[in-house]
């Protein structure tokens, strides 16, 4: 879709529908002016049960000639001493969702002209884009129904965004373009991880990076089976015995500062985890397809940051393989040999993303990176601790994580972070092995953190564990249900942010 500043005034413009935001304790002077032309229709609804203006609540009205659009699209923003940029992101994608639902294609929305100005224009103009693109993403290539392919088919096409201010405008159109760019990357990563897992294999992720490089201007070199093994990957290499699918290493690099230090993104990419030997239990294992969603992120945030043109060095490292059960499988009690030459003692097999990340980390060491950060889908035990709401955060670097943390407030993709005290460690101490690969229930998001850690050396690194928020089964105001994409916005605010 497209959204467009002019120089004019909401009340004037013609469209489908005009979306006013309407704050529960008073109406502020855009909506005062809009209620006087249709008869203060706004403040009659405000008077019975049907629109109270809470939070991301909304309401239709007809307006019959009073104004040039056609109908008026009520969304409500709360409390207005609470309102802020989430409140705005969120407003903007639940009005955009319910206008392109009841069919409208062209809107025009006063969201950018209701406060926030200590916010700045741009910061406003990234939130409206943002919130109005996310919230109009959907995966429908595999429907084929009449109905459902029609009601697919709806489309919101315009967005009008008017500003008298020549200045002002020129600062939304800025940040707006800045948040159609992060959003096409976050739907980059959200259609990788709702492909079915028959589609999406290491070797189509790979092409699919490939495409997005050619695309947007970033470097991809993709490690085939034999170059994997000379570098001597033999935790990765395992995880995909099982496969007849081969396993790929992905290779990501965006270059926007010179010699410096670059900034190391890893992402956990099991296309699809059965479980291995250590199978899982058949409910539910069709959501497996998302055990990638830590490679789609960094895929999705190499492609904001090229968009942008960053002016920050950023390498992407994503193993990607299946994890199935076949006659060649790696077995709980094998030890391993990883790329840092740390052994490994097998316990399940189901722990398989600690696995591909220990010889992802060793091999970002390359690099010199001045901080690593991988994301994963991969402890139970984060769900259990944190739901579907905050990621697990955990690292070795207060700074760093001081800088991931104010990341996750900008974007309010949320992170919560969690100790790495070493006594955990003494719960992954193996007999055979330098280390094994799960420490029992207890804190089962910590050790596994504590595994990764391993891995590291001494370079600053933060762990992200998003096994909680990568898939989620009710939508929200800008995140449909299925995929969330996350991890791409916050890397994306860390990139943007870093000096």
């Amino acid at each position: 879709m497209k959204i467009n500043f002019k120089d004019g005034e909401p009340a004037k413009e013609r469209a489908d529908a005009l979306i006013v935001g309407i704050f529960e304790d008073r109406l502020d002077e855009v909506a005062k002016e809009i209620d006087a032309r249709i008869d203060r229709g706004i403040t009659k609804i405000m008077k019975t049960d049907e629109f109270k203006a809470k939070s991301n609540t909304t309401a239709l009205l007809h307006v019959f000639g009073q104004l040039p659009s056609e109908r008026l699209v009520l969304v409500g923003l709360g409390k207005k001493a609470e309102f802020n940029l989430e409140k705005l992101r969120q407003a903007a994608g639940v009005s955009a969702a319910f206008a392109r639902d009841k069919g409208f294609k062209t809107a025009v929305s006063t969201l950018h002209s209701q406060g926030l100005e200590d916010a700045g224009a741009e910061m406003i103009g990234q939130a409206v884009a943002e919130g109005t693109l996310l919230a109009l993403y959907r995966f429908g290539k595999y429907k084929t129904e009449k109905e459902t392919v029609q009601e697919f088919s709806k489309q919101l096409e315009t967005l009008i965004l008017p500003e008298r201010d020549k200045q002002r405008r020129a600062d939304l159109q800025k940040g707006a373009s800045a948040g159609e760019k992060i959003s096409m990357a976050v739907g980059h990563a959200r259609d990788m991880i709702s492909e079915p897992a028959g589609v999406l294999t290491p070797s189509a992720m790979a092409d699919r990076a490939k495409e997005l490089a050619r695309r947007h201007g970033f470097k991809c070199t993709v490690l085939s089976p034999d170059q994997i093994k000379k570098q001597g990957m033999g935790a990765f290499l395992a995880v995909a015995q099982g496969s007849h699918q081969p396993p790929r290493f992905i290779i990501l690099e965006h270059k926007g500062a010179g010699s410096e230090k670059p900034l190391v993104f890893v992402g956990k990419a099991i296309t699809f985890d059965s479980g291995g030997i250590s199978i899982k239990p058949s409910e539910g294992m069709e959501e497996m397809k998302h055990d990638m969603s830590g490679g789609a992120a960094v895929i999705g945030a190499l492609s904001a940051a090229a968009m942008l043109k960053l002016p920050v060095n950023i390498v992407g490292l994503i193993p990607a393989t299946e994890n199935l059960p076949g006659g060649g499988a790696y077995r709980p009690g094998d030890v391993l040999r990883s790329m840092s030459g740390i052994t490994i003692e097998v316990i399940s097999t189901d722990a398989e993303g600690r696995l591909i990340l220990s010889d992802a980390l060793a091999y970002a060491a390359r690099y010199k990176p001045a901080a690593i950060v991988d994301l994963a889908t991969l402890t139970g035990a984060c769900v259990i601790a944190l739901g579907h709401i905050n990621t697990g955060l955990m690292g070795n670097n207060e700074e760093f994580l001081a800088k991931i943390e104010a990341a996750s407030k900008e974007t309010s993709e949320k992170v919560w972070r969690l100790p790495l005290d070493e006594e955990y460690a003494e719960q992954i101490k193996s007999d055979i092995a330098d280390v094994k690969n799960v420490g029992g229930r207890p804190a089962g998001t910590i050790t596994a953190g504590l595994f990764l850690k391993k891995f590291v050396g001494d370079f600053p690194w933060a762990h992200l564990d998003i096994a909680g928020t990568a898939w989620i089964k009710e939508s929200r105001p800008y995140i449909p249900k299925g995929a969330t994409g996350i991890g791409v916005r916050l890397l994306t605010q860390l990139a943007k942010d870093w000096k």
